[in-house]
């Protein structure tokens, strides 16, 4: 595989199994000399998009219920030796908000320590319970991003375009979820599909 062999990871900060994707980010490069580019979407945006949304009615099958998702994500969680603490009935958010201060600071060069920040406060910090505009606010300063920059950002039109267009590209590429990894034409779904992505990764290498 060659060093520059690009990754498009895209993502919900309110998704457990991309919050346990994204700790994985950095030994997935490091292991194999690719390069994964951050794409925050709002989940739910896509898969309305895609015309089939699980979570807009009663469970379509038993790995969508909420208990089962809970038990599932702090399975993985304790294989990769990280916390978790389930966020739902919890912390209060709003998924387009936050897919937009990730997207702020993607256009600001901060996209991965602002993730990281997000999912921290969502899944590790105890003491969070809601994650407004100010909470973003803060933790954008946190990853040195000028508030009065990260405000701009974040109400500019070109933000929400951007997007836009990360959850139409995503569509296009086939992405009917998240986590989604897509290396050149092809898609792995979901946290557990790394190990077939580095798979994959390590036949090219060949």
């Amino acid at each position: 595989m060659a060093p520059s062999e690009a990754i498009d990871f895209y993502y919900a900060i309110g998704s457990r199994y991309s919050y346990l994707a994204a700790s994985q980010i950095d030994s997935l490069e490091n292991d194999t000399g690719c390069h994964v580019h951050w794409y925050p979407v709002n989940s739910r945006t896509l898969m309305q998009l895609r015309g089939n949304d699980p979570f807009g009615g009663a469970a379509p099958s038993g790995q969508y219920e909420w208990a089962y998702r809970e038990v599932d994500a702090k399975r993985w969680a304790e294989l990769y030796g990280i916390p978790f603490l389930e966020p739902r009935n919890r912390v209060v958010f709003d998924s387009e908000q936050l897919a937009l201060a990730a997207t702020a600071a993607k256009r600001l060069g901060r996209v991965r320590e602002f993730s990281r920040s997000l999912f921290s406060a969502m899944f590790v910090e105890e003491d969070v319970t809601r994650i407004d505009r100010e909470e973003c606010i803060s933790r954008a300063a946190r990853c040195a991003l000028p508030r009065h920059r990260f405000e701009a950002e974040l109400d500019s039109p070109a933000t929400a375009d951007e997007h836009v267009a990360a959850v139409q590209r995503a569509c296009r590429g086939g992405a009917f979820g998240v986590p989604t990894f897509v290396v050149n034409e092809s898609l792995f779904w979901g946290n557990d599909r790394l190990a077939l992505l580095r798979h994959h990764l390590s036949r090219r290498s060949l």
